[in-house]
């Protein structure tokens, strides 16, 4: 084609070389246009009306740029922003403007695990369900360690008990239960324990602990960590926290450690499996107040700007109703 290209138009030289090769002499002949008329450049896409303006989006990447909240998600953010009756736009949007300036990315690499079906474990309120596990925390050196007992309300996402020690015993997690049961008051008969088959789990003090105590027990199916997800989950985001150490100098570095982050957790971290509440409004019974005053925050958004909601008017994410380990399926 590019020799045929190269041969002068008018000495029929052109024809003889297209008929020789097999080559269509239109499209010679619209190749030959196309060099000499090159493409226009497309135009730029039109910004949609309800699109925030250049001005708006520059305000919120400074707000994600924040000291405050560079190390925090989006819907972290965008719930603190929520409670303190501040609007600016969508969790999706502030993906959007990060994404525009690179800078989303994954941490780290996502295990993906099938659903199971048992244990099947239901909670409707605090104080239903609660999940234990034990984690290592690396010592001075190496192959030295201290060990984080941490029991959590699968319902509420609450840390209701915790303590570090310096082995895996039966004899302290049931001095750290007793004092769980005692301070949040749950009555025999109520409660279930959910953990994994671990040494400490399955001991005989645990057991008797539990049946003196009225507390139905639970375990995870051998070599299922899925079966136990809230406890492992929050062993998640404490490690990812990006002022977790590689390395605790002494057991009371990791108590000071563990002392400063389950406050935060507790208090301040809004989870996403809880309609973006904190796991004391939660536990402690504000999650309907709290999601009324995020709808009037929105209300007041949607009137002030309606052209900004395509769909229909913005709602805060939803309250938790009930809480499930292995939820069962659908067609049984």
């Amino acid at each position: 084609m590019d020799a045929i290209l190269a041969l002068p138009k008018t000495s029929g030289i052109a024809a003889s070389a297209c008929a020789a090769l097999g080559v269509s002499r239109a499209g010679v002949h619209r190749r030959r246009i196309r060099l000499l008329r090159p493409p226009a450049a497309p135009s730029p896409r039109p910004s949609p009306p309800r699109a925030l303006s250049p001005t708006q989006r520059q305000t919120v990447l400074d707000l994600l740029r924040a000291p405050r909240f560079a190390d925090l998600a989006p819907a972290e953010i965008y719930a603190t922003l929520l409670d303190e009756g501040i609007y600016h736009c969508s969790i999706r949007t502030m993906y959007r403007i990060l994404d525009a300036h690179n800078e989303v990315r994954e941490r780290r690499r996502q295990l993906r695990h099938p659903v199971y079906t048992k244990p099947e474990l239901l909670a409707e309120g605090p104080n239903q369900v609660w999940s234990w596990d034990i984690t290592k925390l690396m010592g001075p050196a190496k192959w030295t360690y201290f060990y984080l007992y941490v029991i959590i309300d699968i319902f509420s996402r609450r840390v209701v008990g915790w303590c570090v020690a310096d082995a895996e015993s039966a004899v302290l997690f049931k001095a750290l239960f007793d004092d769980a049961i005692v301070k949040h008051q749950v009555p025999p008969g109520q409660l279930t324990l959910h953990a994994d088959r671990g040494g400490p789990m399955k001991a005989k003090v645990t057991a008797q602990l539990l049946a003196d105590l009225g507390v139905t027990k639970s375990h995870s199916r051998p070599h299922t960590s899925n079966d136990n997800p809230f406890s492992e989950s929050h062993f998640k985001t404490m490690k990812y926290q990006p002022r977790f150490p590689q390395r605790f100098g002494c057991i009371e570095d990791a108590k000071e450690f563990s002392r400063d982050f389950f406050a935060w957790y507790n208090q301040e971290h809004h989870h996403g499996g809880i309609g973006l509440m904190t796991p004391d409004q939660v536990h402690y019974g504000q999650a309907d107040d709290i999601h009324a005053a995020r709808q009037n925050i929105l209300d007041r958004a949607f009137s002030a700007n309606p052209e900004r909601f395509v769909a229909k008017p913005p709602q805060p994410p939803a309250k938790p109703t009930a809480v499930w380990i292995n939820p069962p399926h659908k067609g049984r």
